[in-house]
Parts: structure tokens; sequence; C-alpha cells
């Protein structure tokens, strides 16, 4: 196994960090969604350093509506295009066949930008309200929503053959990736309870597996399976639904 290459080729595609050149093996492929939530722990780390400059500087506004930004600029986007293009294929209320040309179609709806919009402002609200004393836990968003994402592709079933998604789940050693995911979960979990407690933890999991199941569902319902796009849909909600759980224990101050 070439690890290390597996690890380039997550952080090539699931980030804009700068990494060398390497050739994406079948070998190297079966293995790099295992880094995928690796990716998280750069957005934290990111995130974290973004507060701490904006704290240091004395950056009011700044520390509010930088922190929303920072996933975007650290992958590029790409989860955000997924979830753009499933608004837009969800807001047409069209056949599962016009669904999918729509995830498709480059073009940006009405509906895409509407969504956009609201997600950012809410993303922001929710971020202005949570505590500094949550903000240490608060990493572990980014691990978890990926761990899940990851462990979708592998184990859901594909709405098409083709695509990004369809690409990283057949090359995929699915038994290794989904094992990966669990075991990423599990500390994100006990990473939660060290340093937020154990209700914090059992919140996270309570509201993250709540999406993840409404993702399924939604997505064998509406879609006839998942795509990159609704991967990087549910990355994104689940981005929001954490967000706001955070929120809400900051300002009922729950442990």
């Amino acid at each position: 196994m070439d690890l290390l290459g597996s690890f380039v080729i997550a952080f090539s595609m699931y980030s804009r960090i700068p990494m060398p050149q390497v050739e994406w093996s079948e070998k190297r492929m079966k293995y790099a969604m295992c880094f995928f939530p690796a990716v998280g722990v750069a957005v934290a780390l990111v995130l974290w350093a973004a507060v701490w400059v904006c704290t240091r500087l004395e950056f009011q506004w700044l520390g509010k509506l930088l922190p929303p930004a920072i996933p975007v600029l650290v992958t590029g986007g790409i989860h955000m295009d997924g979830f753009l293009d499933t608004v837009d294929a969800l807001s047409s209320h069209q056949s599962r066949e016009k669904k999918l040309e729509i995830l498709k179609d480059p073009h940006t709806g009405a509906f895409a930008i509407i969504g956009a919009c609201v997600y950012f402002m809410m993303w922001t609200g929710f971020w202005g309200e949570i505590s500094p004393r949550l903000l240490p836990a608060f990493g572990g968003v980014f691990v978890v929503e990926r761990a899940l994402s990851g462990l979708s592709v592998v184990t859901f079933p594909m709405a098409k053959k083709t695509g990004l998604a369809a690409s990283f789940s057949g090359q995929a050693h699915k038994k290794a990736v989904a094992s990966v995911m669990i075991l990423y979960l599990a500390a994100a979990f006990s990473y939660f309870a060290v340093t937020a407690g154990i209700t914090a933890a059992l919140s996270v999991a309570a509201v993250s597996g709540l999406v993840f199941f409404y993702y399924k569902g939604m997505a064998k319902k509406e879609f006839g399976g998942i795509t990159g796009d609704l991967a990087g849909f549910f990355l994104q909600i689940c981005e929001l639904a954490l967000t706001a759980l955070f929120a809400v224990a900051s300002v009922f101050s729950l442990p």
C-alpha cells in the first residue's frame, strides 16, 4: 500500500492545500477515501488560526464573518457546489431522471443562489452564538461530517455508474474505508466527550445521525441513490445542523 500517495490524492481532490503530484493509480485510489476526514482536521486548524488572529487583532466583525468562509476557502467549494446543485434539483420538483440531469448542469439556477444566501446567513448567525468555551470541541464537526460522507460513499447505492462518487466508490477498498470511517467517528465522539462533555458527544451523535438517515432516505427517494453532489449536500447540511447545535448549547449554557 502507498498510503502517502493515497493521502496526497485525498487532499488534492478535497482541498486546495498544495500537494505534490502523484499518479492516481488503482492501488492508491483504494485507500484515498480513508484520508478524507483528515481534510476536516485541516479545516479545523485553519479555522482556529483565523479565530486566534482575529481575536488578537480585535477584529470583531471579521471574527464573525470569516469563519463561515473558511471551510469553502480550504476545500475550494467542492462540497458547496454539490449542495447548490442538489438544491436546484430538489427545487425543480421534476422526475428522477430530470433531477439527475440538473445535477450535471453547469449552470446555476435561482434556487441555488437563494440556497447559498440562506445557508451562509444561517451559518454566520449560528457561529455568532457559539461560546468561546466550545470552540475547541467545534473543530470535531469537520471530521464527523466527512467520516459520515465517506461512509455513505462506500455503503449507499449509487444513483449512476459515472461521476466522482461512483469513481471513488468503485475503486475504493470498501470494507477498509468503512472500518476507517467508523474509527474516525469513534475518535471524534471521544474528542467531543473530552473537550465538551459526554452530553455534547451524545448530542452530536444524535444530530449527525438524524441528518445522515435523512440524507439516505432523500437520496434513495428523489435520485435512486447518491452521487458526488449529494454527498456534498449532506456534508454541508450536516455542518449547518451541528453548528446550530453548538449555538443552542452555548445560548442555553448546556454542558
